[in-house]
């Protein structure tokens, strides 16, 4: 019952979220069609240009006609170079979703890593340390952490390229190494986060009893989180990883910009600057939705993993 509450709200909230997506979107300045024309348009041009890509109509009107195209799977057509925005969105959700789970790939292993041997070590040099360096990795905007790493490993050292310009026909070895700064820069604001509740969910299982059994019988401290606190402290820390996984997904559209990234963030930035609305509403809505999905997931994998929301009484 209470994962179908979860489908139904997601749903709703996406409802909700994509009013407010096709509001926002016609609330932006400027005139695509006085943008395409130029200075030189005339009044009778502009009209016409707006009658042609549907910008006469009114905002309700367009937005019912969006609607229906999204539930058909039509993403409807560019007004910028009139091609087919499926087509445009592609390749770059594609390239969005590596860079994703590139930085998945090196963060979660290594909040993981972090977080234990920060339990293990509690209150000692090490744990203090960590929690410095992560708490100040997050706590720096995305595109300072990635002017940071091309200042140091692309412009002092040459290790990796500044520009993060990956193509189809590249093999992943060259993607990811051309993808490796700013995935570096998303892992560097998420690790602390998932290091952070990976810590404090295996210190809030030492106290347990069977814990405390575990230690009268002689273990090491580093075989009782391993093999004993680690497996019970799942549920949450699933949970954090999988809203850090939202985010990384949702935000990268600052650090594409910043690298030149062909990604899905990068094309909705450009779409904003050419007045593109069903760009810029397809990539919103994209990204809105597989938020609210990896959300709902999250909280199906909590309600799972608890008996006690499973079975309500």
């Amino acid at each position: 019952m209470l994962i179908a509450q979860r489908l139904a709200l997601g749903f709703l909230v996406l409802f909700v979220v994509s009013l407010i997506i096709a509001a926002g979107v016609d609330a932006l300045p400027g005139d695509l069609c006085q943008e395409m024309q130029g200075q030189g348009a005339t009044v009778e041009t502009l009209k016409a240009c707006r009658e042609e890509i549907g910008l006469d109509k009114s905002l309700p009107v367009r937005y019912v006609e969006w609607l229906g195209g999204m539930l058909k799977g039509d993403f409807g057509t560019s007004l910028a170079n009139g091609r087919e925005i499926s087509e445009l969105i592609g390749t770059r959700l594609q390239n969005t979703f590596f860079l994703a789970i590139l930085a998945a790939l090196i963060s979660v292993p290594l909040a993981l890593v972090l977080g234990v041997l920060a339990a293990l070590y509690r209150n000692g040099i090490y744990d203090r340390a960590v929690n410095v360096v992560t708490l100040s990795s997050i706590s720096f905007p995305e595109f300072f952490i990635a002017y940071i790493l091309i200042l140091f490993f692309s412009v002092n050292l040459g290790w990796f390229p500044s520009l993060s310009n990956i193509s189809p026909e590249m093999s992943i070895a060259e993607k990811a190494y051309k993808s490796l700064l700013p995935a570096l820069t998303l892992t560097l604001v998420v690790v602390a986060h998932m290091m952070r509740m990976t810590r404090a969910s295996i210190i809030n299982l030492l106290a347990s009893p069977y814990i405390e059994m575990a230690t009268l019988k002689g273990m090491t401290r580093r075989r009782i989180i391993v093999k004993h606190a680690l497996p019970n402290a799942w549920a949450p820390i699933v949970n954090v990883v999988v809203l850090n996984l939202a985010y990384l997904i949702v935000g990268v559209v600052i650090v594409e910009v910043v690298f030149v990234y062909p990604g899905l963030g990068e094309l909705m930035v450009d779409s904003v600057r050419k007045r593109d609305i069903p760009v810029v509403q397809a990539c919103a809505t994209i990204f809105a939705a597989t938020y609210i999905l990896l959300n709902m997931t999250a909280d199906i994998l909590s309600i799972i993993t608890n008996p006690r929301m499973l079975h309500p009484k």
